[in-house]
Formats: structure tokens, C-alpha cells, sequence
């Protein structure tokens, strides 16, 4: 395969990697949304997401394949170490490792941070069919993230209903008194 490189997302990429999400959206129940965003509404989520938390973006001789960010876990300030994990690949990249590499480059970042829990919020079905495979799970799981949850019938797109799994992964030991989570914006003042 030819060069991957991961760098951090701009919000110039959301045309193109809106184009990646779209499918997703359109084709599948791994996101529960029902419309395509506009690329103004999706430049709004990188730049959102990017206050706070890493926005990566892999390429493959210079053009978007995937894209993983962290975002807020729930908005309260003792949930400020845990943050959630989401990742889209192209299908014609998947199996290459470019998620792994997204995961990879997303985890030493939020570290640095000082983040310690990562959670993934994952559509899942006991029998795949045409809009739902269980390959984020198989990938989350050969990624060190275990089940934390089950909730059923939680998720209805294309005339069914989706179950939602949670995953987790611990990134390092949780101290005594955790240092506070440097937020990117904050590391930009630096």
C-alpha cells in the first residue's frame, strides 16, 4: 500500500471527509443518524471537537481515507479523563491498518492530555445483516477496548431495531489525584 500519514485535521478536510461519512449515513446503522450533515455542519464538528481533543485525518498519497477524533464523554467536569472515540474508514481502506493507526497516534495524543479512559459507542447486532456488521467491535476489541455494556433496542434506522454496545479501554493507572486534562485549546496558549 502506498505512504499513510496521519496528521491532525483542518477545517478545510470536512468537504472530504464528509464524503467519507456519507456512505454511513446513508448505507448503514453503524451511525444512527438519518441525514447527511451539510459540510458546513460537519466543518462545525471538526472545529468543536478540536477545542478540546485531537481530530486525525490518515492519507493515502496526500488524500483522506479515514479519520478518527475524542470527543467529550459527557459534558461534566469529573468526566473530564474519560473521553469517546470515534473512527471512519473508506471502505476500499478498510483491513489496511489505517485504523489501527489513527487509534494509535489518538491514544499517545490523549495521553499527553492526561486522559485516562477511552469509550466507544458502537452499534451491534446478534445476526449482521445488510446495514450492520459487527467489525467495529472485532476491530475495537484486537484494539484493548472490553464490553462494558449492552443496551438493546436502542438504535431504529432502516425499519429496524440496532443495539448499542459500549466499549471501554483504559489508557495508564489511575492515580490517587489525577493531573488536570489539558484541553487543546489550552495547549495552543502555551
Amino acid at each position: 500500500m502506498s505512504n499513510v500519514t496521519i496528521r491532525m485535521a483542518v477545517p478545510e478536510d470536512a468537504e472530504k471527509l464528509l464524503k467519507i461519512y456519507a456512505p454511513f449515513v446513508t448505507d448503514t446503522a453503524i451511525s444512527f443518524e438519518y441525514e447527511v450533515p451539510s459540510v458546513e455542519e460537519f466543518r462545525s464538528r471538526i472545529i468543536s471537537k478540536l477545542e478540546k481533543f485531537p481530530y486525525l485525518v490518515a492519507e493515502v498519497d496526500g488524500e483522506p481515507v479515514g479519520y478518527a477524533y475524542a470527543s467529550t464523554f459527557i459534558p461534566r467536569p469529573a468526566y473530564d479523563w474519560s473521553v469517546e472515540a470515534t473512527v471512519y474508514i473508506n471502505e476500499e481502506y478498510t483491513g489496511m491498518g489505517i485504523g489501527r493507526k489513527l487509534y494509535d497516534t489518538l491514544e499517545e495524543l490523549l495521553t499527553r492530555q492526561n486522559v485516562y479512559n477511552i469509550n466507544a459507542c458502537i452499534a451491534y447486532v446478534d445476526h449482521e445483516d445488510p446495514y450492520v456488521t459487527n467489525r467495529s467491535m472485532e476491530f475495537h476489541e484486537h484494539m484493548g477496548y472490553r464490553l462494558i455494556g449492552k443496551f438493546t433496542n436502542s438504535g431504529y434506522k432502516f425499519g429496524r431495531w440496532y443495539d448499542m454496545i459500549w466499549m471501554e479501554k483504559i489508557l495508564r493507572p489511575h492515580p490517587e489525584t489525577p493531573e488536570k486534562v489539558i484541553f487543546r485549546n489550552e495547549m495552543e496558549k502555551e
